[in-house]
């Protein structure tokens, strides 16, 4: 029988990269596409020259054009934390819109399966916690956030005529922040920020006063839900979270990271960014029942793994 293929737009990211080794470990043939805007080659130096491996420089925002049979399309096309997408700000619109409508095409033409990571900023900052998949949210329509959040809903609504206008087999994974080895140490999330700082002994910045809270999924969990998610039965049209329930403050995060790391950085407070979420935390019952799937990794384990990454 010969190998089921996937495609993964946004492959060489710190998420895709580490999809497709997975997707090639377990017998897939796997087309990255990526315009390398934040994805890096040396994130796939373990798979690139692998011969069911194909990377392809293509920016997502032109029309895909990929021969032979596809069988997944993985959408995880995008730019992701906030000093990223705010300066690349109509970039991130358009590959979340454009770029959208490019891999839906392409998954229609091939009737291929199709999954799009979406995001937990979809529900804003939220007045529903912890937040169900059934929640709308609480989004600033034009603010800093905005180019993200906004251009996140909208690929979620043009999946979503797909699957009813096309019958596309289509599922949407909001996801809550995941760290891991691989993130890039300036994109400015947390997780990132806490272990540079601290391994560099640069004051460790906390925003506001701390109490804000985010939920942090590990990367090989992350991976296993997205692969659960498009490979399970019955998940068309659905839309499901993938994140750890665990929740931190960021004041306990950066404390924890300071100690494992024996760091000598005094915490130090600046103000709040504009639409920065109180609360963050997923409900994922959903993913428990109809996917089987929950996470493994606490965060202490996966931080280890992590800060040992970072100090290499």
């Amino acid at each position: 029988m010969s190998k089921k293929t996937a495609v993964v737009a946004g492959g060489a990211g710190f998420i895709g990269s580490h999809l497709c080794e997975a997707l090639v470990e377990d017998g897939y043939k796997v087309i990255c596409l990526d315009n390398l805007g934040t994805g890096k080659l040396e994130n796939l130096k373990g798979i690139i020259k692998n011969k069911n491996f194909k990377f392809i420089k293509h920016d997502v925002r032109k029309p895909i054009k990929v021969s032979g049979q596809v069988h997944y399309v993985f959408h995880l096309a995008s730019y992701a934390s906030p000093p990223y997408y705010q300066t690349k700000s109509i970039e991130t619109l358009m590959t979340n819109s454009l770029g959208t409508l490019n891999i839906l095409e392409l998954s229609r033409v091939k009737k291929a399966k199709y999954l799009i990571t979406s995001t937990s900023e979809t529900y804003g900052d939220p007045k529903e916690h912890p937040q169900k998949e059934t929640y709308w949210g609480n989004v600033n329509p034009v603010g800093i956030r905005s180019c993200y959040d906004e251009a996140k809903r909208f690929a979620e609504a043009l999946t979503m005529e797909y699957v009813r206008k096309h019958d596309l087999d289509a599922r949407i994974i909001r996801i809550f922040n995941t760290y891991g080895p691989r993130l890039q140490k300036d994109d400015g999330r947390v997780i990132s920020n806490f272990i540079n700082q601290c391994l560099c002994q640069t004051p460790l910045t906390i925003y506001g006063n701390g109490m804000q809270t985010r939920s942090f999924c590990y990367i090989s969990d992350q991976i296993a839900g997205l692969k659960a998610a498009i490979l399970t039965e019955g998940t068309k049209g659905e839309v499901i979270n993938i994140g750890n329930p665990d929740e931190f403050t960021m004041l306990e995060a950066a404390k924890m990271i300071k100690e494992m790391t024996h760091s000598e950085s005094q915490i130090v407070y600046r103000p709040l960014p504009d639409d920065d979420p109180a609360r963050r935390k997923p409900d994922i019952t959903k993913a428990k029942t109809l996917l089987g799937w929950e996470p493994k990794v606490k965060l202490r384990e996966g931080l280890t793994k992590t800060i040992a990454w970072f100090s290499r």
